[in-house]
């Protein structure tokens, strides 16, 4: 059974399965592509919310940011923060004719476990740049719901040189995804249940 490290490992060790060429039997399992490659249409922007703070660190890896809470919840004011279920997020940033894009600026923020952000750190939220294949990861957990949204991931995508997108990543299969106001199904991530968590996928399109 595929886990959330052999997934990443399988998609950092195999460049030659870039999204528009075949794939080789003995590759391992790869998710459905979000969008698919050679859309002509950029990735969809939205609104970046109430809780965006410039300036994050540079940072791939979240799960530090967290720790699990002890008889339901944190006090008002504790540095703890709730922890959920590991997730390993993946993808490409892609030109509209599926070129990568290696430099692009990813940055990632979101809730804890229990819908609560840090407005007064950075624990949850952090930047990196696409490797020189155009890939990017984290390694985070899954948010938590808070009244009036669905759940979700915050992001923005910038290639070198390029105009800055703000967007959000869904989950599929929420019940609050019929009733939010701004979700769009075009921003679904392909996720992928493992004994250790879960993985997905999602390729950006920039300008």
């Amino acid at each position: 059974m595929t886990t959330r490290r052999s997934f990443l490992s399988g998609f950092l060790a195999f460049p030659a399965l870039f999204p528009i060429a075949a794939r080789a039997e003995d590759a391992p399992p790869q998710l459905t592509l979000t969008p698919a490659c050679g859309d002509a249409e950029p990735t969809i922007a939205q609104t970046e919310g109430p809780y965006f703070t410039p300036g994050s660190p540079l940072k791939r890896d979240f799960r530090a940011d967290v720790e699990a809470v002890q008889g339901g919840g944190a006090s008002a004011g504790s540095t703890l923060a709730i922890a959920g279920t590991p997730i390993t997020i993946a993808g490409y940033v892609l030109t509209a004719d599926c070129q990568p894009v290696p430099g692009a600026l990813i940055e990632l923020w979101h809730c804890d476990g229990g819908g609560a952000y840090d407005n007064e750190g950075f624990r949850l939220r952090g930047h990196q740049f696409s490797d020189d294949q155009g890939r990017w990861w984290f390694e985070t957990i899954v948010p938590g719901l808070y009244t009036g949204r669905t759940r979700h991931f915050h992001v923005k995508v910038q290639r070198p040189g390029g105009p800055l997108l703000t967007t959000q990543l869904y989950f599929p299969g929420e019940p609050g995804n019929e009733r939010d106001r701004i979700f769009d199904a075009a921003l679904l991530l392909d996720i992928k249940e493992a004994p250790d968590g879960g993985y997905s996928r999602y390729d950006f399109v920039v300008r």
